[in-house]
């Protein structure tokens, strides 16, 4: 079995695509819906194993891909991918700024520590991979980027670590794509909202007493899933979006437009998930429940 894309399987080839964050949830999903249509894909990671893993699902489906170790939050680092990137490939056709990833915790209580780590790694880190992208490759030859922000649009509450810092992603995609169109780049953003991704499984217990309940929040009454993301990604690189720059997809099922004032959404729903990634299952806390004990270090 292999991934399910849409799309056609030779609309990427010859093209090399990095997708950051590409070990796990959504990068690992885009990365095999890349692999699927023709890249060749360059997945990023901090952790090596994680990223061995999804090689070897994709080579096994006859995908290419290469590995590289990195921390989207040192710039040294993001250099030294580059470097290895181009050195292999010769080349960066797109690039799917996917990393990042926060916490529960109310603002009082987040430490300015706390907040700028959280800042660094959905922001800052993002900059860092555009900016090598269009300095390194794609300001003499152009080239398509996808930034991922959320479901910011009406605040986070217990994430505004995050919000801050994917408001200010969903900003300099606006800015940068203005400035960087000249040359042949364009860039844009998907914005998820609930997702079943292996990503609810790292969400300390409290947060995960939320999540069996969040469908009812939802017009469409149901949790998205990475493949409803990727399709919305590989679109924005393909030669299909040469009109679109600038621009935000949001993939949430409508739950920005569901006021609390206007009263209770019907419960129930005709929407039926898009399921094109053949190796996804779903978090164990949906399935399972939340974990009984929390993993988060304690102060002392």
């Amino acid at each position: 079995m292999s991934y399910k894309s849409i799309y056609r399987s030779d609309l990427f080839e010859g093209q090399i695509v990095i997708v950051t964050g590409g070990g796990s949830g959504i990068g690992r999903c885009t990365a095999h819906e890349l692999a699927s249509v023709g890249a060749t894909v360059a997945i990023v990671g901090r952790k090596l194993e994680k990223l061995e893993a999804v090689k070897a699902e994709i080579e096994a489906t006859g995908g290419k891909v290469s590995v590289h170790v990195c921390d989207i939050r040192e710039e040294e680092s993001v250099i030294a991918t580059f470097d290895a990137v181009l050195a292999l490939h010769g080349k960066i056709d797109g690039l799917v700024n996917n990393a990042g990833g926060q916490y529960r915790m109310p603002a009082e209580d987040i430490s300015t520590k706390g907040f700028e780590a959280v800042v660094r790694n959905n922001l800052v880190g993002g900059f860092i991979f555009m900016r090598e992208t269009y300095k390194r490759w794609m300001k003499a030859n152009g080239g398509a980027i996808v930034n991922m922000i959320a479901d910011i649009w009406h605040g986070w509450p217990n994430y505004s670590h995050s919000a801050a810092a994917r408001g200010g992603m969903w900003t300099l995609t606006e800015s940068v794509a203005s400035e960087w169109a000249s040359d042949g780049v364009r860039i844009n953003a998907v914005a998820p909202g609930c997702i079943a991704s292996s990503g609810l499984d790292t969400y300390e217990p409290e947060a995960q007493q939320f999540f069996r309940d969040i469908p009812k929040s939802i017009p469409l009454q149901r949790w998205g899933n990475s493949s409803e993301i990727s399709s919305a990604i590989v679109y924005l690189l393909s030669p299909g979006a040469a009109y679109i720059t600038g621009a935000c997809i949001r993939i949430d099922g409508g739950s920005p437009n569901a006021r609390v004032c206007w009263g209770p959404l019907r419960q129930e729903c005709n929407s039926e998930a898009f399921d094109g990634f053949h190796l996804e299952a779903p978090p164990k806390v949906l399935v399972e429940g939340p974990k009984k004990h929390s993993t988060r270090a304690k102060k002392v």
